[in-house]
């Protein structure tokens, strides 16, 4: 027994205590060089939200400084030095309240505003990202008090992810989308905080030597406190872990009820919108399919079968027929394929449709395979577009030929949502 507890027992392996605290209390400050990285870092982690790039968030993180005054909090917890936690939590306010600064510029001058998916990842936390949190503290504190750090820190500050919620934040600032910024500060707070009490846990259970003694009563008030931040910070977190479940089998639902009723039966999907919250509704567009009121009331009807009770379905029908070609074009061939921007280059599609057809409002474009045939198939390039009214036939017949001509499609489909 005494042999299974001592391949688990932290004490081995670890560093001296001076030493450990010295080197936690030099990376707390955020005075020049720090001050310089930490900007450095918001920069470079808003260009990976900004061109949605995976690995430029994660070499930002690698090189941001913000875990220093986070880990000094939970050792000046651990250790009731207030001197130095009020100096961490100093120093955190001020990087905070910089990355906030530099991120919000950035986002304010940049020419990109679209949301994309590695901004949007930040704005919905939950019980996950605090487990994450937690338990990455626990394995960053545990590696700064070894003699032989190993590798785990920069695994730690990626998993942590301090960085991209503060970007997210700035975003959030810089587009006025006061929702998209107090998301994205919960989990931020919530990565802070959660990574100080694995800290303050680790600092316990090592028995660092306390600076200030306190008297019993005080101990429980800093337990108290510590333990309603806890809820305060997990409650909301479990709740929101609740709406995202229901939010993805809602969803999960919904694909089901379109693959069953329409992509199986060779009805071809060309723009599908899916909205769970604060109602259920689905809205549909269909390459040549029309649907009569009765066949919608059938489909209605199916909801429940699905478990899909008030949900509501939108089937956009208005499409201009100008390629006598592609409404003849036979059944899906394979899954909707999402349109590959860099050869649409729909961003600038999108802006010279704006210059030449002002009257419309560009919604989507993507490439769908179909069989022209039994034994061929055709490529379609599909857009869909807004416009009060219809286009007359000069209009449709002008917009489609320009399309095949810049985008070097021999087979164009326009829809009206």
């Amino acid at each position: 027994m005494n042999k299974l507890l001592g391949f688990i027992d932290l004490h081995n392996g670890e560093e001296e205590k001076a030493k450990v605290l010295d080197n936690v209390l030099r990376n707390t400050s955020f005075r020049g060089a720090n001050l310089w990285i930490l900007a450095c870092a918001i920069v470079v982690a808003s260009v990976g939200l900004n061109v949605n790039s995976t690995a430029v968030i994660i070499g930002a993180m690698l090189i941001s400084p913000l875990m220093g005054p986070i880990v000094g909090a939970g050792f000046a917890l651990g250790t009731y030095d207030f001197v130095i936690l009020k100096k961490s939590a100093k120093n955190l306010l001020i990087a905070t309240v910089v990355s906030l600064m530099v991120s919000t510029i950035y986002f304010f001058i940049s020419p990109f505003k679209d949301a994309q998916s590695e901004l949007l990842a930040r704005t919905s936390p939950n019980i996950y990202d605090v487990l994450i949190a937690f338990f990455g503290g626990l394995v960053g504190v545990i590696a700064t008090t070894r003699a032989e750090k190993g590798n785990p820190i920069p695994g730690v500050a990626i998993a942590t992810a301090l960085m991209p919620p503060l970007c997210t934040a700035g975003y959030g600032l810089a587009m006025g989308n006061y929702t998209y910024f107090f998301d994205a500060l919960y989990l931020y707070t919530i990565n802070c905080f959660f990574i100080c009490l694995a800290t303050f846990a680790i600092v316990k259970y090592l028995q660092y030597p306390v600076v200030n003694h306190i008297n019993k009563q005080k101990q429980k008030q800093i337990r108290n406190i510590i333990s309603a931040l806890i809820v305060l910070m997990i409650v909301p977190s479990i709740y929101l872990a609740y709406q995202m479940i229901r939010e993805k089998k809602l969803k999960a639902r919904l694909e089901n009820f379109v693959k069953k009723e329409f992509m199986d039966k060779g009805q071809m999907v060309v723009h599908k919108k899916t909205t769970v919250f604060p109602t259920t509704k689905l809205e549909l567009a269909f390459l040549s399919k029309k649907f009569s009121d009765s066949e919608i009331a059938v489909l209605k009807s199916k909801f429940p079968a699905y478990k899909l009770q008030n949900t509501e379905l939108v089937i956009l029908q208005d499409s201009i027929p100008v390629n006598n070609n592609t409404t003849e074009i036979g059944y899906l061939l394979s899954m909707q394929k999402e349109v590959d921007k860099r050869s649409l280059n729909q961003e600038m599609v999108f802006k010279e449709m704006a210059i030449l057809f002002p009257e419309l409002t560009p919604v989507s474009m993507a490439n769908h395979e179909y069989f022209a045939g039994s034994d061929s198939s055709k490529m379609v390039t599909v857009l869909l577009f807004q416009n009060k009214n219809e286009l007359d036939t000069t209009s449709a017949a002008k917009l489609h030929a320009w399309l095949k001509q810049k985008l070097q499609k021999e087979h164009v489909e326009l829809i009206r949502k």
